[in-house]
Formats: structure tokens, sequence, C-alpha cells
């Protein structure tokens, strides 16, 4: 990481404005979206208490948010609850173990992130910006406030998963998140909102065993 990459970013005034006009776009858009996928969503649940009738419907984990406080994610259970409950998948042996078949599908069609778009719409969350944290991941969590990333809120998708998903690296994914504040606005979140949805379908840049989805 260069010099230029670890000094806190300000944000610009214009900035500041369009992050308040976005928050109140993404509370809208999040909430039309609970009420196109409310079926949806009840027959996911449906179909995991079938398959799974022991298991929770929804994985709850502790992960860092904007100004660097921690908030509960909210997702469909992707993985066993005897998996390991305290780092993310890709960090211990023979993961994908612990993957259900169902849950592997709900993870490829990321189906799994859902349910926080409830979060979304209580302020927790934004539809775009960096991805959430879990607190282990204190290399990323260092670089991040250096950057000043953590004035931004954390979104469900953002410019480090359209760039390389689960495949890149803590420092890229670091620099990425930077990139993001640095140049936050209209044209970069709707080319991230764009590339999401094309690397979705095509199922693009995904890693077995590289998220924390117990």
């Amino acid at each position: 990481m260069t010099e230029r990459t670890i000094q806190r970013y300000a944000l610009t005034r214009r900035q500041k404005n369009y992050l308040a006009v976005k928050y109140a776009v993404d509370f809208l858009i999040a909430l039309i979206a609970v009420l196109v996928l409310a079926i949806p969503m009840v027959l996911i649940a449906v179909i995991q208490k079938i398959l799974e009738p022991r298991e929770p419907v929804l994985f709850r984990h502790e992960r860092v948010g904007k100004d660097g406080k921690k908030f509960m994610l909210w997702k469909f259970r992707s993985m066993k609850s005897s998996a390991p409950q305290y780092m993310a998948a890709g960090y211990f042996a023979n993961s994908e173990e612990y993957i259900t078949r169902f849950g592997r599908f709900l993870r490829s069609t990321s189906l799994d992130e859902l349910p926080q778009l409830i979060q979304v719409l209580t302020g927790k969350m934004s539809l775009i910006g960096p991805r959430p944290l879990i607190p282990q991941e204190e290399t990323v969590h260092e670089l991040r406030k250096a950057a000043g990333v953590y004035q931004l809120r954390p979104g469900m998708t953002g410019w480090a998963q359209v760039n390389g998903r689960d495949l890149v690296t803590d420092e890229d994914k670091a620099a990425y998140d930077r990139e993001y504040l640095e140049n936050v606005g209209p044209e970069l979140d709707w080319t991230i909102f764009w590339t999401t949805i094309r690397k979705v379908l095509l199922r693009k840049d995904i890693k077995e065993g590289a998220h924390l989805d117990i």
C-alpha cells in the first residue's frame, strides 16, 4: 500500500450532500424491494426449514459498521450451526463440508443477502458501500480506519465485490474501499449496481468457503 492510500480522506461537501440523498433513496428502494420480494423470501425460509428443520432460518453475526460501531448482520443461513462461529469460512479447514446444498445455491445467487434489505430500512446498511467486516479481520480494519472508510455505511454490495468479489486480497479490498470513498457519487454507485447484477447472474468471482455464512 502506498503512503497516499493510508492517509485519511475527508468527504467533500458535495459528497456529503450526495450521501444524504443516497440514504433516502436507499430507504425507498429497499422498501419497494422488501414488498416485492416478500413472497420469495418467505419461500426461501420455508424451504430451509423443510430441508434443515433443526437449523435456524437466519444467520446473525457481529460486523463493523459506520463509524466503527458494531451491529448484527442478517443473512439466510447457508452453513450448518456446527461450523466454527467466530471466523470467516475460508479461514478454517474443510469449510465446504459445513455448507448445505441449498445454502450453496443461496450463496452463488446471493439470495442469502436478501434479509439485509431490512437493515437498509433501519439505517444500519446502505445498498452500496464497503462490505461490513467481521471484527477479526484486523488487517483490513486498520487500513479502513486509516483511510476514513468508516465514514460510510456498509453496503450490500460494493466496489471491492465487483472487482473480484471473493477473490481479492485484504490489501486489495482495502484499496478498493479507499477508492470508493474518494469517488463516491451517482456514477460510481450506478456502475457498481449494474456490475453486481451482471456478476450475480453469471455467478462470477465466487470462491466457496470464502464467506462467513453460518
